[in-house]
C-alpha cells in the first residue's frame, strides 16, 4: 500500500514539493552558515519524495545543540512550512479519500516544525 500511496504522492505534487525543498537547500547551503539549515531542507526533501511507510522519530543521542538549532530554525522564520504542511493536512483530511495524503503532511509538518533531532525510520 505504501508504494501505490508513494506513487500517487510523486505525481500528484510531491514532486513538486521535494524540488522546493531541495532548491531551498541548494540555497542555504552556499553560505557556511546556512549549510545546516541546507542539510535539513534536503532531508525534508527525502522524505517529501515517499512520505508513504516512513515515520519522524526523535534521535535517541540528538544532544542540546538540535535543541539550540531548532530554536533558531524556529526564529528564522521556517516554521511557516509547518504551517502550510499543516493547513494542507486539515484540507485533505475533509475527504476520506484525502486522509492518507493528510497523515503524510502531517509527518512533514512534524519534519519541518524542528528538524533538527529527528530522523526518519
Amino acid at each position: 500500500m505504501s508504494t501505490l500511496g508513494n506513487i500517487l504522492w510523486f505525481i500528484l505534487g510531491g514532486f513538486l514539493v521535494a524540488l522546493m525543498y531541495f532548491v531551498a537547500g541548494l540555497l542555504m547551503c552556499i553560505t557556511i552558515i546556512g549549510i545546516p539549515f541546507g542539510v535539513q531542507l534536503m532531508k525534508i526533501g527525502v522524505l517529501a519524495l515517499a512520505p508513504f511507510g516512513n515515520d519522524v522519530t526523535a534521535k535517541d543521542n540528538a544532544g542540546c545543540l538540535s535543541i539550540g538549532f531548532s530554536v533558531l530554525w524556529i526564529l528564522c522564520g521556517w516554521w511557516e512550512i509547518a504551517v502550510v504542511h499543516l493547513i494542507l493536512a486539515c484540507i485533505f483530511a475533509i475527504t476520506i479519500i484525502g486522509i492518507p495524503f493528510a497523515k503524510a503532511h502531517w509527518r512533514l509538518m512534524k519534519m519541518s516544525f524542528m528538524p533538527f533531532g529527528l530522523t526518519t525510520k
